[in-house]
């Protein structure tokens, strides 16, 4: 057997799951990467090779088998070449026959050792953050030590924002504990538990096997509310099922019920009456009215969305497309503000929204901005520090703007898995006119766009975004019409 650097990623990306180890360990069949993945691995690519173009005499061992490039890394360290890319570095795990491989993007020489750089498009590595990406590392050091008997001088990670972040080596204690951990799961003979939750299994290749077994089971980790803790501590009791959950527990057995939390046990508390409430809606089909839901009264309303690349896939964190539209009782034609493709393109995208903003707020005074969670909100405040604000157009936008997901938390138990708005426009009765679409979908076909050179091809493929964003708004009308009747 072996393992490699690789083998963090396989127990925390996209989140943390032994499952995950143990299936791909046995082979089990795995969807095909989405091409959002394709996406993230060639902008890591790039990413990478920009680097590598910075240095000028560098000991390229990216081809070839791993036997050879082994040989080759010691002979390049022997010899002391300046920097060794993609050099293969071997040994063993500690008290097991098991082979451990690495292979750092750089070994850079400082004086009579090395230091190891990795490059990684993450703009932040922290234990609760990208965790796996600081075992690797740790392990990329512990090799290079076993190589050549010295320590390296130090590890560093060019970050996705071209900033380099230094490490200190003081050996891979965590990062071989994990890898025992991961070869023990991986031998096991049964398949191990673990709770499926909605934003933990998204982007996972084994999703649809997991997801479709916890729903043939009605497993008690399809409760919406009820965390993963719970659900192990639950199972660890023999309450596998929703219905088994209904039959044990009242609302003050499971507020007093401990689960882990962290690194001690903790009461579930007052999310008990919320836990049992999305049970009994999902066993009994119903969506179940909790309060009335407090929507503001207003004649007109607008429906306020963004499609924006979260920051490992641009430099500033980019809004690409702000989307608003008035609907009610003097509805107004969609108003998309696109960013331009030039270089000053994401502060005309923003200005052009402010300017859409000023005429809703001529024709309409102060009108409520229905968004759905707190994207928009997020992204409104960190354009006025980028740019700063026009006649305080945003603040002003900001003031009226109105959460659509918490009133519907706040008024309504749903019968199913998940709160997106992809998820409750389909209890509104909402129907897109779209066979794709999706956040993932449209950054994908925005890159597409960015990186054509073809007109007329990125015409069409704005045009799809933009029809993707504007049915996002009318499922936020329905949705919002949905819950006022």
């Amino acid at each position: 057997m072996q393992l490699s650097a690789s083998s963090f990623y396989t127990l925390h990306a996209p989140s943390k799951c032994e499952l995950r180890v143990f299936l791909r360990a046995h082979r089990e069949p795995e969807a095909e990467p989405s091409p959002f993945d394709k996406l993230i691995e060639e902008l890591g690519r790039r990413h990478e090779k920009e680097h590598l173009s910075q240095f000028k005499e560098c000991v390229d061992l990216s081809d070839g088998g791993f036997d050879e490039r082994i040989e080759k890394t010691a002979d390049a360290i022997r010899r002391g070449a300046d920097v060794i890319y993609q050099g293969v570095l071997r040994s063993s795990l500690p008290g097991r026959a098991v082979e451990v491989v690495g292979v750092p993007d750089f070994l850079i020489r400082v004086g009579a050792t090395y230091k190891v750089r990795d490059c990684k498009l993450a703009r932040k590595v922290a234990e609760d953050h990208h965790v796996e990406v600081l075992r690797q590392l740790e392990l990329y050091g512990w090799l290079y030590e076993q190589t050549t008997g010295k320590p390296p001088a130090g590890l560093e990670i060019l970050l996705g924002d071209r900033s380099l972040m230094q490490l200190p080596y003081s050996g891979a204690g965590a990062a071989l504990l994990e890898l025992d951990f991961i070869y023990a799961m991986s031998n096991q003979a049964a398949e191990p538990y673990s709770p499926v939750g909605w934003s933990k299994c998204g982007g996972c290749g084994f999703h649809d096997r997991c997801w479709k077994r916890a729903e043939d089971q009605q497993d008690v980790a399809l409760v919406f509310d009820l965390d993963q803790g719970t659900a192990l501590q639950l199972h660890a009791e023999g309450i596998t099922t929703i219905s088994d959950l209904l039959k044990s527990h009242t609302e003050e057995t499971l507020a007093e019920f401990k689960r882990p939390y962290g690194r001690r046990m903790q009461k579930v508390g007052k999310n008990a009456k919320r836990i049992l409430l999305q049970a009994t809606a999902m066993v009994s089909k119903t969506d179940q009215l909790i309060a009335p839901p407090a929507l503001p009264k207003s004649e007109n309303l607008v429906m306020f969305d963004l499609e924006g690349l979260p920051p490992q896939l641009d430099e500033l964190d980019k809004v690409y497309l702000w989307g608003t539209q008035v609907y009610g009782k003097n509805p107004g034609k969609y108003f998309p503000a696109l960013a331009g493709f030039g270089s000053d393109g994401d502060r005309e995208g923003w200005l052009q929204f402010l300017r859409n903003c000023r005429s809703i707020f001529d024709m309409h005074g102060d009108i409520p901005f229905i968004h759905w969670a707190h994207y928009e909100t997020t992204k409104v405040k960190s354009y006025i520090q980028r740019f700063g604000d026009v006649d305080g157009i945003s603040e002003r936008v900001l003031k009226n703007c109105v959460d659509l997901l918490k009133i519907t938390r706040d008024s309504l138990v749903i019968s199913d898995y998940s709160y997106s708005l992809k998820v409750i426009e389909k209890h509104a009765g909402f129907e897109r006119g779209m066979d794709e679409y999706g956040g993932n979908w449209s950054i994908v076909q925005y890159i597409r766009a960015v990186e054509t050179e073809d007109p007329e091809l990125r015409e069409r493929i704005m045009s799809e975004i933009l029809t993707y964003n504007e049915e996002d708004l009318q499922a936020t009308w329905v949705v919002f019409q949905w819950l006022r009747k």
